[in-house]
């Protein structure tokens, strides 16, 4: 059930060949009249608003290869700074669902399919934990990701780090895939909502990330097309996240649920995560996949656990899968502790390409057999901690910096990426060092530039505080259907949890 079939010459993944796609006409039909690229360029550059069939337009010329790349980026960054308003967002987000296949269900699925996503964090390995979790729990879970946008990485990144894993599934792989599996996580495709895989890869170079419209519309496309009944997402915000505060994140909070999500017909809550220390104890693709491996087993960092069972446990609720909030936190969770969650992950990669011996020996074996299976750095270097204090916070930032100037992340769309770079926090929150004490930080111990390995220091932030124990916080927005509760539960329009 591995990807590549039946895909055009020069398909890669989502990774779009855009010199491939250039038409030979294209010199020809760059036009600088009204309803052009250049035009439209320019009337968004000013402040105006676009109309329907302009959005359209652009939209059809990035799938048929009409738009060139320069286009794209210069587009990108007039709807970075000057903004779309709903309609235009909307409009968007059709389009972009328009531009491939929508994915078709056997009518017994109907209130099963349930999906979550990501604005993107540091060390945020959710995905590949809650996708077989939810499946275990008796739903389907059709998961179009991405890959990594900025400082922060993508679920399809990490995934790539088990060898053998395709992302590259057609829409009839897919059914197959949770038809006995339960659930798949794949990347955008010239079947699958192809003009946002563009518009994807663009934005990662071209400082366009944190457009709040050019957010809404990829995640929103990605879940119309895989006609969910129940989306929750987690909007993190924070020193390492796309959106500094609170306020921006309940920006997109908004525009996902009472904007573009209603008008689309899509249930969705949102959950406000804080992303200013790393998500777990592990930072880069394989060992990712390691410590995602752990909690599969019931184990796992603490931060980690609760932000799965928390949107896990959302998701059962607002679907009508469990009586409360409560229950569907404690039912996610027992997946994950009798050892079903780690069944239909190992299930799912001998679905989506990794051999089945392999996939056996990381779901059962121990941590050192997984190591030798996955990449990993040859030499590692350690870090102590230079004066005696209390951990208040371990930033993000610069720990992710690091990484991506080792090659974890892409300076350039379609970039290859260093599945072996990584680095494991030895300490937590709230733990008190003396100098020179316990190692805080082990990361790959080659090509680290002086000026870079200057950046590692300042991110270990100590206090005189007394230790203490840290705690996840979040705030869970949620709008349990497009009008009322969820189905059956009575629920609130908004809640929070804490």
């Amino acid at each position: 059930m591995g990807g590549g079939k039946g895909l055009k010459p020069g398909w890669t993944g989502s990774t779009f060949p855009f010199s491939s796609w250039q038409s030979p006409r294209m010199a020809a039909t760059q036009q600088t009249g009204p309803g052009s690229i250049p035009e439209m360029i320019k009337k968004k550059r000013d402040g105006a608003r676009l109309e329907e069939a302009e959005i359209r337009s652009f939209v059809q010329g990035l799938t048929e290869g009409t738009v060139q790349e320069a286009q794209i980026g210069a587009m990108l960054m007039a709807i970075r700074l000057q903004g779309m308003d709903l309609g235009e967002t909307e409009t968007l987000t059709r389009a972009l669902a328009e531009s491939g296949q929508h994915l078709q269900w056997p009518e017994a699925w109907g209130g099963l399919l349930v999906d979550k996503h990501s604005t993107g964090g540091v060390g945020d390995k959710v995905s590949l934990v809650l996708a077989p979790a939810l499946a275990a729990c008796g739903c389907k879970v059709p998961m179009i990701s991405g890959r990594g946008l900025g400082h922060t990485g993508g679920t399809l990144d990490k995934l790539e780090a088990i060898p053998g894993f395709s992302v590259v599934q057609s829409p009839e792989q897919i059914q197959e895939l949770l038809e006995h599996v339960g659930c798949c996580i794949v990347g955008q495709s010239q079947e699958l909502v192809p003009a946002d895989g563009i518009l994807y890869a663009i934005r990662d170079v071209t400082a366009t990330v944190d457009s709040l419209p050019l957010i809404t519309a990829s995640i929103l496309s990605k879940k119309a097309v895989e006609r969910l009944s129940t989306l929750v997402v987690d909007v993190k915000f924070g020193e390492a996240a796309i959106f500094p505060n609170q306020e921006r994140a309940r920006e997109l909070d908004v525009s996902l649920q009472v904007g573009v999500g209603a008008r689309l017909g899509i249930r969705v809550a949102a959950a406000l995560t804080t992303m200013d220390s790393p998500l777990g104890h592990c930072v880069g693709h394989g060992l990712e996949v390691e410590e995602a491996l752990q909690c599969l087993e019931g184990g796992g960092p603490t931060d980690l656990r609760d932000l799965i069972t928390q949107l896990g446990g959302s998701l059962l609720w607002l679907n009508g899968q469990a009586a409360t909030l409560t229950q569907g936190v404690a039912q996610l969770g027992a997946m994950l502790d009798n050892g079903s969650a780690l069944g239909r992950f190992q299930a799912m990669l001998e679905a989506q390409g990794v051999a089945s011996d392999l996939a056996q020996a990381l779901c059962s074996g121990s941590p050192a057999q997984r190591q030798g299976l996955l990449p990993t750095a040859p030499f590692k270097e350690e870090l102590r901690a230079a004066s005696e204090g209390t951990v208040q916070m371990i930033q993000a930032l610069p720990l992710a910096q690091v990484l991506h100037e080792l090659g974890a992340g892409r300076n350039r769309a379609g970039e290859p990426l260093h599945h072996d770079v990584g680095l494991e926090l030895l300490v937590s929150i709230g733990q008190r060092l003396s100098a020179g004490g316990p190692l805080w930080l082990r990361l790959p111990g080659f090509g680290l530039p002086l000026r870079v390995f200057s950046w590692l220091p300042s991110s270990l932030l100590l206090s005189e505080q007394v230790p203490f124990n840290a705690h996840m916080k979040s705030l869970l927005h949620t709008m349990p259907s497009l009008g009322s509760g969820a189905p059956g539960s009575g629920a609130p329009r908004r809640g929070r949890a804490r």
